[in-house]
């Protein structure tokens, strides 16, 4: 099966670095790879010296890169649906004012790896993604997207029919046609699509780059915590720039001290992953002979490409009394979990973030009878509500 590998991390800490030394010896696996870029401050052109434009780029045998442009997607795929966005928001006609919706550059970027994904043309597809809150804001917008229009679409093309002129004459909003109607339909069934295969443990894993510094290490936890908490599979870490222990000097001897001290806690708390251990080089990873340190010093290992499922996804069961949902949240503090039941769906709330689990129609005369949180696992149980 073709996998795709996401990795994100903390801005600065090497993840295109890694990720391009991932889809170097990808390719020299003699496996069809694409390393594609996410990130609007695109570098892969610099890490590999080549000019590279709006599609992908061949650089060697068995290896393309591509530096996505969502705007350049948005109005060369989807060009129906974006034109009822525009007649919507009333505000112009250019790419621009659609770009700045929130998460709609996102949602392209992903659309358009999905559409790769299914066409075939690569067996590994390496993604580069932005710094840790922009990766989160990219991998939870299509299940948020979709359950908005799950809510906002379920009349059908006849509610539409008969919404149209008085929406256009009261709030000045042009309802869908029925071609953009179509488009959004696709759209809805894109998203479903796309959930399942970013949530697909077989298809896609999540990998997570760091360096051994406090403020670093900490923002790693949380990353891990919130990928989990929205059903992504995190199978690797990747420790990087670690400082050579005979180094002999009294400035960096106190760093050493204090690396291993940061390294011993990434340990620690990821110890369900293989963690990869990337020594500070002494030279820019710019060119291709410098990523291939990374290759042969580190990835040379037979279990680097390999499909692991460290988590379980979310899952409902019976038990005695009701019903029982298990969410995997490796790393949480009890005390900062907050859950609440709205409608028909189980509200998870964790500091910033937010995610609506939509309950299955059998729950929607349960309610929630209590919770607990044990050993990373949140156990939300539901019970009949009473007559």
């Amino acid at each position: 099966m073709n996998r795709i590998y996401i990795f994100t991390g903390k801005g600065g800490v090497g993840k295109s670095s890694v990720a391009a030394a991932h889809a170097l010896k990808s390719a020299e696996d003699g496996k069809r790879t694409l390393l594609v870029s996410t990130d609007m401050a695109h570098n892969l052109g610099d890490i590999f010296e080549a000019k590279l434009g709006k599609e992908a780029v061949s650089i060697k045998k068995n290896l393309d890169i591509y530096e996505l442009d969502p705007e350049y997607v948005m109005e060369n795929e989807f060009a129906e649906f974006m034109d009822y966005i525009k007649k919507m928001l009333q505000t112009g006609t250019d790419m621009e004012t659609v770009g700045m919706v929130p998460g709609m550059e996102e949602l392209f970027s992903l659309l358009k790896i999905s559409d790769i994904y299914q066409s075939d043309a690569y067996e590994r597809i390496i993604v580069d993604c932005a710094p840790t809150g922009e990766t989160l804001s990219l991998l939870k917008f299509p299940e948020l997207l979709s359950w908005y229009m799950e809510k906002l679409f379920p009349i059908g093309k006849v509610g539409v029919r008969l919404l149209a002129p008085i929406s256009k004459r009261a709030f000045h909003i042009e309802m869908p046609n029925k071609n953009a109607m179509n488009e959004i339909e696709k759209m809805f069934l894109k998203l479903i699509e796309l959930q399942e295969m970013l949530k697909n443990r077989e298809i896609t894993s999540v990998r997570i780059v760091t360096t051994p510094e406090k403020m670093v290490v900490e923002e790693t936890k949380r990353n891990y915590m919130y990928m989990n908490l929205y059903n992504f599979n995190v199978d690797g870490l990747y420790i990087n720039r670690i400082l050579p222990q005979d180094i002999n000097n009294e400035f960096f001897d106190q760093w050493v001290v204090l690396q291993k001290e940061y390294i011993s806690v990434l340990k620690d708390s990821f110890k369900a992953l293989p963690i990869y251990e990337i020594p500070w080089y002494d030279e820019e990873l710019k060119g291709e002979a410098n990523i291939r340190r990374i290759v042969d010093g580190v990835l040379q290992r037979e279990d680097v490409f390999e499909a692991r499922i460290i988590t379980e996804r979310e899952r409902f069961e019976a038990t005695d009394t009701g019903y029982q949902l298990d969410v995997y949240i490796p790393g949480a503090e009890k005390d900062k979990i907050d859950l609440y039941q709205a409608a028909s769906d189980i509200v998870i709330k964790m500091g910033n973030f937010k995610r609506n689990i939509p309950l299955p129609n059998i729950l929607r005369t349960y309610e929630v009878a209590g919770a607990k949180y044990d050993e990373g696992i949140l156990h939300i149980s539901f019970e009949k509500e009473e007559e």
